[in-house]
């Protein structure tokens, strides 16, 4: 088995058991404790898994509110940049996130809209304003408050949206938007193929950082909100929106 093919294999394991110890991985993959050591040092530098005694950890997600304060003005920023492409009458998806939540503190007051989401956080903002919102039904995802698994992915699944606007958890040097969560990336991916337009908003603390599960790629969006400067854009669609006074 090559390096790269184990220690894929061992963020697998890890992703579905949560934890490994050192001495089982060595037993599955037929290697070394000390290989294993090495493959989930490495894994933890890339921001895949977390180095615990004797084994690893998978890789949380930031609970809800770490990431409401964390970068806020940033994000407010972005919000109303994001907020000028939204027409009248129009059919909305908004992606779970904390800077997407701010774009729906934007909408509160618009008459004729309809707002899909997947977070309950929005839901319940929106709850007390002027749109119609629908909420996705499914498993919750407490730290994040995001509604995922088969049964969001099925009830979404004949919606065709005006415009979504989406978030991310991390964004590689390959411009690959990713992910630690199995079923967030395969209700991303999913929803974003549904918009007519999307829009990924992201500030620049979302960049150059790893995570385990691959969405797609800053090309697949109608255009990225963002107020980090890029030299390489992989044929991406980049607004760029200053953010410092």
């Amino acid at each position: 088995m090559l390096i790269t093919e184990r220690q894929s294999k061992i963020a697998e394991l890890i992703q579905k058991e949560g934890s490994v110890q050192v001495e089982t991985l060595a037993d599955q993959l037929g290697v070394s404790a000390m290989t294993i050591r090495r493959d989930l040092e490495k894994l933890d530098y890339a921001g895949i898994v977390e180095r615990c005694y004797g084994g690893a950890v998978a890789k949380k997600e930031v609970i809800y509110a770490e990431k409401q304060v964390h970068n806020k003005r940033e994000k407010e920023v972005l919000a109303k940049r994001a907020l000028q492409f939204i027409k009248d009458r129009a059919v909305i998806f908004l992606d779970a996130g904390t800077t997407i939540y701010e774009i729906a503190r934007l909408v509160m007051d618009m008459k004729d809209l309809l707002v899909v989401t997947n977070d309950l956080e929005i839901a319940q903002l929106l709850k007390n304003g002027e749109p119609e919102v629908m909420l996705c039904g499914g498993y919750i995802q407490k730290s994040t408050g995001s509604m995922l698994g088969n049964y969001a992915m099925n009830m979404i699944a004949d919606f065709r949206f005006d415009i979504g606007f989406f978030g991310a958890a991390t964004i590689d040097e390959e411009m690959q938007v990713l992910t630690p969560t199995i079923d967030k990336a395969f209700f991303k991916k999913q929803t974003v193929s549904q918009c007519q337009e999307s829009y990924l908003v992201v500030d620049e603390s979302k960049f150059a950082k790893k995570a385990m599960i691959r969405i797609n790629q800053l090309s697949d969006y109608t255009g990225v909100i963002t107020n980090h400067y890029l030299t390489e854009t992989g044929r991406a669609n980049i607004i760029h929106v200053p953010t410092k006074e």
